[in-house]
């Protein structure tokens, strides 16, 4: 939808706002040291933020005043994609950048972290306190003998412990990666077992929807399965004494002393993160703790506007970018909310009483989560004062229109609602939140500083009103410097960077609009195509989950052996609905009025529930290859999935469709 057809916004920022935020503040002073355009707004901002990437990025560095140990030859010494060097010839620390604040006085008692588990008690940690910590342990980790470059991982839940371990991890030059403790033994194997971590942190098990669940058997698994392992480090979150041959937290966190930063290159690495690995072995992403450092500055000190005073909670586990991403909220002095738990315990309206109870000012959740809400009627204002949120974000999947409506009616008129869009990939977002724009229902406010984001059409034609594939045509500082085992780098260039040389081709469906919102229809790999006309799933999800019997869909597209073309909508009911012809009629009617004949469904059934990968997103991929024949064992890897039981069904449908075809 462009302005033609919605010209008026949701919500616009006032003229206090604008001034107030840093975003503006920002530009008059890179307006007046580095050239950037003092009038324009926003758009003149992002276009000289891609034109000039080399000051852009300088300036962001200075503006934030980023501690260079070594000081840098060049910005971008190489500009090639994949391959840019940023910073060359720097040294600096990520951990020193996040536990800066406590070194000020004045704010060492200031909460760093509130934490939060589903009793909905609020536990602050303060910022002396965080650097204590991360101080003692990031001695004990130096005495256990990891040095720059070992990897260190964790097995568990979002506690401040993650928090500490990532941060001394960082702060020794180590290289972090994490997984939630609801992965089985053979998903977090799949992961650790590609990096080979020589430290293990791990809980006894974790409290998800009122129940405890003991993770003891997997722990042990994990240690038997790793033979790279040093030390192990055990976390009695469930109350039980240490296994035999693990070190107890208490014991590596009892110290006083100063945290200890090495200083490492620009691109040493940071951390590891995984691809949901649902047709083979997870990828090892590898980013740097330079790139991640100005990326996440510029996002959520400019983009996300949070500083000092400001509160940080976005619902995620370890296992997901967006913890990453809400522990860099440290970057800018803010407070970070760490919940544990389940994000609908004890009822659906649970994260909006966590964001209440911490005074949230920037709450993130997932597009899921705010459709689940508008369905269960729950009503956030009423219930809840959430006089302290300015802005809720979303991201996971697009916030239909729908739920960009609810938000408005339900928690305030006044609130700025940013749906993002991003990546594993980058850990950081393509386009989403802006303080200084209006936001449009269904659209992103605008690409992200420093990211030349561009719809192109398959002959790399960019494309502006039109859906085309989403890739960005200049490097940035939090790209993967490369992936774990990829030595000649064939499998980081195969994945972004065969369909257009030279350019980052993320994989989703998008369109820029003429008013510079980007809309985000889907994944491009698992493509709908009918009569040559390319259609995002997202779309139809958004349109179908508006109907009150359907709790969920999967709408799958495919290629025939003779030349036709078969799309299937499956649908998960909401209990006590039934799947009749009345619904049937309404589910086409619906696709047909909002969307077009064209994106009616051949078939309309029923599942018992909606696949999904470990960190929620739905399986579309690994579902069509099961339909296109493939053995479930080829078709997904089992430890990506969050119940592989469900894929039984499509395999089994699979096996029907082709005996009626012979």
């Amino acid at each position: 939808m462009t302005s033609a057809t919605q010209p008026e916004p949701l919500w616009a920022p006032g003229p206090d706002r604008i001034a107030a935020a840093r975003i503006t503040a920002f530009q008059a002073w890179a307006a007046e040291r580095h050239g950037a355009p003092a009038d324009g707004g926003y758009p003149a901002l992002h276009r000289w933020s891609v034109d000039e990437l080399d000051t852009f990025w300088q300036a962001v560095a200075e503006w934030f005043d980023v501690r260079f140990t070594t000081p840098y030859a060049a910005v971008l010494a190489d500009r090639s994609m994949p391959g840019a060097r940023w910073f060359d010839g720097a040294t600096l620390n990520y951990a020193e950048h996040a536990l800066r604040a406590g070194e000020d006085p004045a704010r060492s008692g200031d909460a760093a972290l509130l934490y939060v588990d589903e009793t909905h008690e609020v536990v602050p940690v303060s910022w002396a306190e965080l650097r204590r910590q991360v101080g003692s342990l990031a001695a004990e980790l130096r005495a256990l003998g990891v040095r720059p470059g070992d990897r260190i991982s964790g097995y568990l839940p979002n506690i401040p412990e993650a928090a500490v371990a990532l941060l001394a991890t960082a702060a020794v030059g180590g290289v972090w990666t994490s997984c939630a403790p609801d992965f089985g033994a053979r998903s977090v194997l799949d992961r650790f077992q590609q990096v080979e971590p020589v430290v293990l942190f791990t809980v006894d098990g974790y409290r998800y929807g009122g129940k405890e669940h003991d993770r003891r058997e997997t722990v042990a698994e994990l240690r038997a399965e790793l033979p790279s392992l040093r030390a192990v480090v055990h976390i009695p979150l469930l109350g039980t004494p240490a296994p035999e041959g693990a070190l107890a937290w208490s014991a590596l966190t009892s110290g006083d002393s100063e945290p200890v930063f090495e200083p490492v290159p620009f691109d040493h690495p940071l951390w590891v993160l995984y691809s949901s690995g649902t047709t083979g072995l997870p990828k090892a992403i590898v980013q740097s703790q330079g790139g991640i450092l100005l990326e996440h500055l510029k996002q959520l000190g400019l983009h996300c506007d949070l500083g000092p005073e400001d509160r940080f909670f976005w619902y995620t586990s370890t296992g997901w970018m967006m913890w990453n991403f809400l522990i860099s909220g440290l970057l800018t002095g803010t407070t970070v909310v760490l919940y544990d738990g389940s994000p609908g315990y004890p009822d659906t309206g649970a994260q909006w009483r966590i964001a209440e109870r911490t005074k949230a000012t920037l709450y993130g959740t997932s597009a899921a989560y705010v459709m689940a809400c508008r369905k269960a009627e729950v009503h956030p204002s009423r219930d809840f004062d959430l006089s302290a949120v300015k802005c809720v974000a979303t991201t996971g999947s697009p916030l239909p229109p729908d739920g960009f409506r609810w938000l408005h009616d339900e928690v305030a008129e006044d609130l700025w609602i940013a749906s993002v869009s991003g990546g594993t990939d980058v850990c950081s977002c393509f386009a989403g939140a802006v303080p200084t724009l209006p936001v449009h229902i269904g659209e992103l406010q605008a690409a992200c500083l420093g990211t030349d984001l561009q719809a192109w059409d398959p002959s790399g034609k960019p494309v502006i009103g039109e859906v085309g594939e989403l890739v960005v045509t200049n490097p940035m500082p939090s790209m993967p410097i490369h992936f774990w085992n990829d030595p000649d780098g064939s499998r980081y260039r195969d994945s972004y960077f065969e369909m257009f040389p030279g350019v980052w081709r993320h994989g989703d469906w998008i369109t820029l609009t003429d008013h510079g919102s980007v809309i985000i229809h889907g994944r491009s790999d698992s493509t709908l195509n009918r009569q040559g006309v390319r259609m995002g799933s997202a779309d139809i999800y958004e349109a179908v989950e508006r109907l009150p019997e359907i709790k969920e869909s999967l709408v799958i597209g495919l290629e025939e052996p003779n030349g036709g073309y078969w799309m299937p909508l499956f649908v998960h009911l909401v209990p006590g609905a039934t799947l009749d012809d009345d619904l049937r009629a309404r589910i086409k009617a619906t696709i047909r009025e909002e969307l077009s004949p064209r994106h009616v469904p051949d078939e309309i059934m029923e599942v018992p529930g909606i696949p999904h990968t470990l960190t929620g997103k739905r399986i579309e991929v690994p579902v069509k290859r099961l339909l296109q024949g493939a053995p479930l064992a080829k078709a997904v890897n089992p430890g990506s999935v969050d119940n592989l039981d469900l894929l039984h069904f499509y395999e089994e449908l699979a096996r029907t469709r082709t005996g009626t075809r012979g």
